[in-house]
């Protein structure tokens, strides 16, 4: 996710939730260096608005859909090509990694405490069955 989801009101009243993905992919050509390729995407899930605040920037997503191919004339006169995404079913896979300058203001910034619960029942908890 390049950016947070938004969500969207049709003139016919249907809600969309709208968003962009970045796929990367890489290749050596002989003899030389790695280049590195980024294609962006943009989606729309049509199926439940409630998933956008899941859809955050920097979240890795799987989806299942319909790609479309489309192109219009820009303010230009210019003829430009786009990628649309139909997308069917979402799943959530976590955050990505992130640049290693967002790396190293997660490992600076502090973290916030646990927070302790007891288990006042007696009963063992869960995480310290032996199974």
């Amino acid at each position: 996710m390049v950016a947070n989801a938004a969500v969207r009101t049709t003139k016919t009243d249907k809600k969309v939730t709208a968003f962009t993905i970045a796929i990367n992919d890489s290749y050596k050509p002989k003899d030389k260096d790695r280049v590195q390729i980024t294609t962006y995407v943009d989606c729309s899930y049509w199926r439940n608005p409630g998933i956008a605040e899941y859809l955050t920037k920097g979240t890795l997503v799987q989806l299942s859909g319909r790609m479309q191919a489309g192109a219009y004339i820009n303010k230009d006169g210019e003829a430009v090509g786009t990628l649309n995404f139909n997308t069917e079913s979402i799943k959530l896979l976590g955050k990505s990694a992130g640049t290693p300058a967002e790396r190293e203001t997660e490992k600076a910034a502090p973290k916030a405490g646990k927070k302790q619960t007891a288990n006042a029942g007696g009963a063992p908890d869960d995480d310290d069955l032996p199974f």
